[in-house]
């Protein structure tokens, strides 16, 4: 996997955390650069944290799925690409109070991060710096998670459906690359 792919995928798992982020922005009105740090740090770490676990459980099962490794990588990202695009038209309205607590704040991030999980799942299949990706996929979630504190206590919610959207279509066409690449029908 290039460096170019493993930012755009830190770019497209971090949009929960920065929808997340927007939403808990405008639930606390006034924000202090406190806050912006405290929701990068829980997001960003959990983000970085996830793939790697998830990398380290699936690298003892790589070598027996070796011939099928690009069918497993789409399914995963597909599934959770279309998972973040199906929360978008979702009726449920995700309500969002200003706690920011280390309970609110394990949860949420946790929440946000399931996803950064499966992805290191197939890290294990594919041809991945995990340091290198943990690193930018934490760095990346970070700064997008901080400014989403932010833009939330700017603009509210406007580009919470925007954002989740994005980030469902980009790990969706990162599935659909591996595959092909898998399949032999573009270069790698």
């Amino acid at each position: 996997m290039q460096i170019y792919e493993i930012i755009i995928l830190a770019i497209g798992l971090s949009m929960d955390a920065f929808a997340v982020s927007v939403c808990k922005g405008l639930s606390l009105g006034k924000i202090k650069p406190s806050h912006c740090v405290k929701a990068g740090a829980w997001f960003g770490g959990f983000q970085g944290l996830m793939p790697l676990i998830g990398y380290l459980l699936a690298a003892v099962f790589a070598g027996f799925i070796d011939q099928y490794d690009h069918w497993v990588a789409f399914a995963l990202l597909f599934l959770i690409g279309a998972n973040m695009i199906r929360e978008v038209f979702s009726k449920d309205e995700d309500k969002q109070d200003a706690a920011m607590d280390i309970k609110t704040m394990l949860l949420l991030a946790i929440a946000t991060s399931i996803d950064a999980l499966a992805v290191g799942v197939t890290f294990a299949f594919l041809d991945v710096n995990i340091i290198l990706a943990i690193l930018i996929i934490g760095v990346t979630t970070f700064i997008f998670s901080a400014v989403g504190i932010k833009i939330g206590s700017l603009f509210g919610t406007k580009y919470k459906s925007k954002a989740e959207l994005a980030g469902g279509i980009i790990l969706i066409l990162i599935g659909t690359k591996i595959l092909l690449e898998g399949l032999s029908v573009i270069g790698g």
